[in-house]
């Protein structure tokens, strides 16, 4: 169950409570009349099936509560009630396969954000992939693959480019345009430190350690690992549980195909330059058509429940066209 604390005018309290009132997938309906300071207005509080939650905030947005008020969600861990067990039973879908579109629009939107702690994170991801590519460890390779922020901006491009959105795509490529060559940068300084020092030999070549040779001999295989891990990524950012994510991470080589350009670069070995770019650049697109692909599927999975919620009676209860309404953007 997802729980929904909105803030509306009371001149919508009305239209927004008929809503909620007619929609079986919600219960626990709490109307708190003048209760809101700033906005100023009442606070009606809910619980909604999670199959349901996009297609109800979309009537709300459709309502103008946004505009004047606002919509918080919370995700109810446990809740022993037979009403709520009936919302459940009255929502179409199974809870674990529902997206909803608002929170992943706010998990990639706070992904997508160039700042401090994202550039860090690539540096040091990639100067622990640099340390892995030079002792030929692919534990440190694992490693360095869970601290890599990048799959946040990637995840952000194609939310982006299912929906058209200018200002997300822009600040994903911002991100991947930025920390990409921080810690390439990252990894060919701290390699031509280890090479001047005499940390690692003069003569070091990546495809000497065979444990790690892989990131710069990218094949058919390296595409198709990549466009699997863009939909398990995707569906791990849409689904309740998230876990997935870090076994996401682990099975591309984005972070160790970046450190090994800048190790490739420092020891001036042309040839693993030229493989780890090829390892970089297929996985950055595979992610993509996958996340992608996936993406679109569920968005119209979304839309098609859309059409079907446009009939109900929830929708005349509130004032809002029984059989056609706007395309709601999640």
């Amino acid at each position: 169950m997802i729980h929904l604390r909105i803030v509306t005018p009371p001149a919508r309290s009305e239209k927004v409570i008929g809503l909620l009132e007619a929609t079986p997938s919600a219960c626990n309906l709490i109307v708190l009349e003048g209760a809101a300071r700033r906005p100023s207005g009442d606070v009606i509080l809910c619980d909604v099936a999670r199959e349901d939650a996009s297609v109800v905030i979309g009537d709300l947005k459709e309502l103008g509560v946004p505009r004047d008020g606002s919509i918080a969600l919370e995700e109810i861990d446990s809740q022993i009630s037979d009403a709520a067990d009936r919302a459940e039973r009255a929502a179409p879908g199974m809870p674990g396969d529902a997206v909803i579109w608002e929170e992943v629009e706010s998990r990639t939107s706070e992904a997508t954000e160039l700042n401090a702690n994202f550039l860090s994170f690539i540096a040091l991801a990639c100067l622990i992939a640099s340390v892995g590519i030079m002792l030929g460890q692919p534990i440190l390779i694992v490693g360095a693959m869970v601290v890599g922020p990048e799959f946040g901006p990637l995840a952000g491009l194609c939310v982006a480019l299912v929906e058209r959105r200018r200002d997300v795509g822009l600040r994903s490529l911002t991100a991947l345009a930025v920390g990409f060559p921080v810690g390439i940068s990252a990894a060919f300084v701290f390699s031509l430190l280890a090479k001047q020092t005499g940390l690692v030999e003069a003569s070091f070549e990546l495809g000497d350690h065979p444990l790690t040779s892989f990131i710069s001999e990218p094949n058919t295989f390296s595409f198709i690992v990549a466009l699997f891990a863009g939909v398990a990524g995707v569906l791990s950012l849409t689904s309740a549980k998230s876990g997935a994510l870090v076994g996401v991470l682990i099975s591309v080589t984005t972070i160790p195909a970046a450190a090994a350009i800048g190790v490739a670069a420092a020891f001036g070995d042309g040839a693993d330059w030229v493989g780890a770019m090829a390892q970089l650049a297929i996985n950055l697109s595979a992610i993509l058509i996958g996340g992608v692909a996936t993406l679109l599927l569920l968005n119209r999975v979304y839309q098609r429940r859309r059409r079907q919620h446009r009939g109900e009676g929830s929708r005349v209860a509130a004032g809002l066209p029984a059989e056609r309404g706007k395309r709601i953007r999640f």
